[in-house]
């Protein structure tokens, strides 16, 4: 028996099965729309906002540079 689950972005019915190439997406389009809101930052996952003396703590530690922490 195959599950459906509704796509997150029109809500229509995909099938959740290997051949189903943009689950859980329906199509290419809802899956680059879904990302262009995460990339526009319409998308975000809810954090706790850091004091400013942490955050001070963090950069002292952490090179962007080479991504790689002292």
């Amino acid at each position: 028996m195959t599950q459906y689950i509704h796509c997150p972005h029109c809500r229509k019915p995909v099938a959740w099965k290997s051949e189903s190439r943009w689950r859980p997406f329906c199509s290419e389009r809802c899956k680059m729309i879904d990302l262009g809101g995460w990339m526009s930052e319409e998308h975000r996952i809810p954090g706790v906002e850091l004091p400013d003396d942490m955050l001070d703590e963090v950069r002292e530690h952490f090179d962007p540079a080479n991504d790689e922490h002292r």
